[in-house]
């Protein structure tokens, strides 16, 4: 009937620094690229979003 005894000080910190593991990942991925990475996702985006901009239909108003 008994179980292993946890420190909940250590596994609070434990789970704290593994957080914050994570936002340094998530910073890395954001913020870490150099320019010329930066212009070409970017220039990458504006020209899927004008060949998914090119596809759309227009409605048509028959209400004339």
């Amino acid at each position: 009937m008994s179980g292993d005894v946890v420190n909940l000080r250590q596994a609070r910190k434990a789970k704290q620094r593994l957080e914050k593991e994570r936002q340094a990942d998530q910073n890395r991925l954001t913020f870490g690229r150099s320019k010329t990475e930066k212009t070409l996702t970017k220039a990458l985006n504006r020209k899927a979003e004008r060949s998914l901009d090119q596809g759309r239909l227009e409605k048509q108003d028959d209400r004339d």
